[in-house]
């Protein structure tokens, strides 16, 4: 018999994620969810283990699209890379102009640019969706960030809208711009979310090293810290995760973790593409990097007896250095999002997309790993000057690394003294000082570029572009302008 089109929205991929959002799509009032999983198993486990949501269950792709009401709209919830192309050409042969394809995984957003060219001819939709948030965000309200045309935001927004997380009455979910913008910003949003927590492990070590107190203790200090302007889910979740005692030894759960970082693609494509695109992202890199350090056991290993700093890292007052961390934390914390948003604008300017940095703060304040008292902040800072040339001279910003710069630069001068590895807070401090110098030493860089390859150098004092005939003798130096 033939499948009667009943449902609005259609979930293809059924793992943990795609479950999730797809019971979140069905718990939302005027929504009817197809499903479909490669495995038809699957498939009947999710329909029999919830039955209370109404789903429309096929077992094949006919089957599926035919569930489908005009236009058609379809998520899909599978690993990136070739298991997404297979799924969308499955789609793609058998939607019509005016249906929508969204890819809800973590793909790399030049993948996206290029489905999206491939797929818009045909005149269907295809709209690169980042979702954040997690296994508990995907069922109980994620941040989402779309991309896409416009024309297909007003029939896929309105469903968007219904499961997102609300954050002061507002939905955490706007249109990013066309064809790979959302799968942009949530790739920035990864790397913040790299930094974020590469910050935080710093704190952490940083307080146990010095005063000594037991990860139970600096779970208070940073539930405590959580009530403050530094309110966020990463601090938050800290905490628990400090308090948590392994039941096979009594030991602190965090003393009995492998240090060895796990680490996915995201956190690198925002480290990559910022090369790309020429823009500094030191604490972002730096991040990355520490969770690569932290995976080379051998390396580490075999350099355990290198030298370091004499005697133990014991702090005198240790109210006065927590309170240091502190702030330090926070002023590194806001060079982090500077620069990732920094990203997302010079990644807007190189591909076309208007994207509004302010509502892409409000869509990060519920649903997703970064959210944050302070992203308000950066909201208002964007509203009140669109054209910010780096979020950190805001006034609010500036006055926060001001008050905090004092703490920023003892803590990171004991971490260094004591040989404890503070990589994200110290590159925040070094790009802090980079943007506020009056002069870089990168002019004996162009000398030296000039000289042993002819790549030209400008001037202070003079228009154009010139090299140096250099020589043994330096009386003989000759500056013209170059031809290059």
């Amino acid at each position: 018999m033939p499948v009667t089109p009943s449902a609005n929205i259609g979930v293809v991929g059924l793992a943990v994620m795609g479950s999730n959002l797809a019971r979140n799509l069905a718990s939302r009032e005027g929504n009817t969810v197809a499903v479909f999983n490669r495995s038809p198993e699957r498939t009947r486990l999710l329909v029999d283990e919830h039955p209370e949501a109404g789903f429309v269950a096929s077992e094949s792709y006919d089957d599926f699209v035919a569930s489908l009401q005009k236009p058609r709209t379809a998520i899909i919830m599978v690993q990136a890379g070739r298991g997404t192309d297979a799924v969308i050409a499955e789609l793609a042969s058998r939607f019509e102009p005016g249906d929508i394809i969204v890819d809800g995984g973590n793909a790399n957003f030049h993948d996206t640019i290029r489905r999206e060219g491939e797929i818009s001819p045909t005149g269907i939709h295809f709209v690169g969706t980042g979702i954040s948030g997690g296994e508990e965000g995907a069922l109980n309200g994620p941040s989402i960030m779309p991309g896409g045309s416009a024309e297909s935001y007003e029939t896929l927004g309105p469903i968007l809208a219904s499961i997102a997380a609300v954050a002061e009455g507002e939905p955490c979910v706007t249109h990013v711009g066309t064809d790979g913008a959302g799968h942009f910003v949530k790739m920035v949003h990864n790397g913040i979310e790299y930094a974020d927590m590469q910050l935080i492990a710093e704190a952490y070590d940083l307080i146990r090293q010095g005063t000594g107190k037991s990860p139970a203790e600096i779970a208070d200090i940073f539930a405590e810290w959580n009530t403050g302007e530094l309110e966020s889910y990463l601090i938050e979740i800290t905490a628990e995760v400090l308090r948590q005692v392994d039941a096979s030894t009594g030991l602190p759960l965090v003393d009995v973790i492998l240090d060895e970082a796990g680490a996915k693609g995201t956190g690198a494509w925002t480290v990559q593409n910022a090369l790309d695109l020429g823009v500094p992202v030191s604490g972002i890199v730096e991040a990355v990097f520490a969770r690569s350090l932290s995976s080379k056991r051998a390396q580490r290993e075999a350099s355990g007896d290198l030298p370091g700093p004499d005697g133990e890292f014991a702090v005198a007052d240790a109210d006065a250095f927590i309170e240091d961390v502190r702030q330090a934390l926070y002023a590194s914390k806001i060079i982090a999002y500077s620069q990732g948003f920094d990203e997302i604008i010079a990644g807007a300017e190189q591909f076309g997309w208007d994207v509004k940095k302010g509502d892409i703060a409000k869509i990060w304040r519920a649903g997703c790993i970064i959210r944050a008292r302070f992203l308000n902040r950066i909201a208002d800072a964007y509203a009140e000057d669109p054209e910010l040339v780096a979020l950190v001279v805001a006034p609010y910003f500036r006055d926060a690394v001001t008050g905090a710069q004092a703490a920023w630069r003892r803590v990171v001068v004991a971490a260094a003294q004591s040989g404890i590895p503070t990589p994200a807070f110290s590159s925040s401090l070094a790009y802090y000082d980079g943007l506020r110098a009056p002069r870089l030493p990168a002019a004996l860089v162009q000398g030296q570029r000039d000289f042993f390859g002819a790549h030209t150098y400008q001037r202070v004092d003079k228009e154009g572009v010139f090299h140096t005939l250099w020589s043994g003798d330096r009386s003989e130096i000759e500056t013209t302008p170059s031809s290059h």
